[in-house]
């Protein structure tokens, strides 16, 4: 009975994935480059707004640019469609490309392996660590343009991109349905992140091969000799949104964007969580 009760003992006391997860998040608010991204999403709304408020100008070919000084609706509109280029990955990136290798760098991670945590509980809680971050980064991004954008210029009714006029609480429900649309790519990004973070054992080549991948995929979107590829570019899912903006919803480049966005993330966390089972705590 002996031999059957110690590891039964040991399994009740073991941590549920619920636990890890809130030792991955307090980690994550001890580290600067999580205020980095999330300061950086704050901030970056604010100089397109102070870019717009010291200029006559405005970005009137994009989708929403036209009525920027219209209604503060339009503001987090707009940086949704600038923020896919590079901004939204390199925020990603920062954390999520960083959550496994600076702990393979600093030494800690063989520690937390040889715990009394399944390898699988710190994967996982390490995943929602990384995507929370990116949840919160969006929206502090979509949020604070909103707010800053509406206090200057108003909370105006917004016009949709098939001419007809949203009222305002309609064109919150759209913009908040549009923001988990373009969160879909998002979390394509972070698994891909994860990916290099926990294979190449290096927190700045994770970082900087996430951006060079996303760069690569807008550097392909625009020639137009590979338009064949264009439909299942990462990159370009990040325009589904729109399809919320237009009336009727306009629900096909969701659905692709969906998929799309899966077709990227499932092989890269897999792959990930693969690697991450078979590691060689003995060395590192």
């Amino acid at each position: 009975m002996t031999a059957i009760a110690a590891p039964l003992a040991r399994a009740l006391k073991r941590p549920g994935i619920a636990t890890v997860y809130k030792w991955e998040l307090i980690k994550l608010r001890a580290q600067k480059r999580t205020y980095i991204g999330l300061g950086a999403s704050i901030l970056v709304p604010v100089i397109f707004i102070v870019a717009l408020l010291t200029g006559d100008g405005g970005p009137e070919d994009i989708p929403f640019g036209r009525y920027v000084r219209d209604s503060g609706l339009a503001i987090p509109l707009v940086g949704l469609f600038f923020g896919s280029i590079w901004f939204f990955p390199l925020v990603t990136s920062l954390v999520a490309g960083d959550i496994v290798a600076s702990e393979d760098g600093n030494g800690t991670l063989k520690t937390i392996l040889t715990r009394s945590v399944e390898r699988s509980q710190v994967f996982w809680a390490k995943t929602l660590a990384a995507l929370s971050y990116t949840f919160v980064a969006l929206f502090l991004f979509v949020v604070v343009g909103l707010v800053v954008g509406g206090l200057i210029w108003g909370f105006n009714p917004l016009v949709s991109l098939s001419g007809t006029k949203i009222t305002v609480g309609r064109g919150l429900e759209l913009m908040a349905a549009g923001s988990l649309a373009y969160f879909m790519p998002m979390i394509a990004v972070t698994a891909i992140a994860l990916l290099l973070s926990t294979t190449s054992h290096n927190s700045a080549a994770a970082v900087v091969g996430t951006l060079m991948i996303s760069l690569i995929m807008q550097l392909i979107g625009a020639i137009n000799a590979l338009d064949f590829l264009h439909p299942y570019l990462l990159s370009e899912q990040f325009n589904a949104w729109q399809g919320f903006l237009r009336e009727p919803i306009d629900w096909a480049p969701i659905g692709h964007a969906a998929w799309v966005s899966a077709a990227y993330a499932i092989p890269s966390l897999g792959i990930a969580y693969v690697s991450f089972l078979r590691r060689d705590v003995a060395g590192g």
